[in-house]
C-alpha cells in the first residue's frame, strides 16, 4: 500500500462521520473589501426609521475585512450607536455595512439570525 493512502476500515462513511461541507460551516455568505454599491446618503436618523427585521448571517456579505478584537469583546460597543446592524440590499445581495462586531457576537453565541435594519437600494 502506498504511504499516502490510509487503510480502509471496511465501513462506509456515514453522514455523521463525514466532514462538513464548507457551506455548512460559514458564518457569512462572503467577505468583501469596501462597498460595491453607490453611496446611499442615509443619515443615522433615516436608518433609525427603518424597522429592524431578522436576517440570516449566512446571507450577508461584509464590507469590512478587518475586525477590532477590543470592539468585539466590549460589552458597551453599541452604547453610542444604533443597537441594530445596518444592511444594504443591492442587486439582490445583502451587504453588512455596519455591525460586523454584533454579527460575529451573534455567531459566537451559536445564533444563525440577528435583527438588522435593511435598506433596499434597488427599490
Amino acid at each position: 500500500m502506498p504511504h499516502n493512502q490510509r487503510p480502509r476500515t471496511g465501513r462506509a462513511q456515514t453522514e455523521a462521520t463525514r466532514p462538513p461541507d464548507y457551506t455548512a460551516v460559514v458564518i457569512f455568505r462572503g467577505v468583501g473589501e469596501g462597498r460595491p454599491y453607490p453611496d446611499h446618503g442615509l443619515t443615522q436618523s433615516q436608518w433609525a426609521k427603518l424597522p429592524p427585521q431578522q436576517v440570516r448571517l449566512d446571507t450577508l456579505v461584509t464590507v469590512k475585512r478587518q475586525l477590532d478584537l477590543a470592539s468585539l469583546l466590549d460589552e458597551d460597543s453599541t452604547f453610542f450607536g444604533d443597537l441594530f446592524p445596518h444592511v444594504v440590499e443591492w442587486q439582490n445581495v445583502l451587504y453588512l455595512e455596519d455591525g460586523l462586531h454584533r454579527a460575529l457576537r451573534a455567531a459566537l453565541q451559536q445564533r444563525q439570525v440577528m435583527h438588522a435594519r435593511i435598506y433596499a437600494m434597488d427599490r
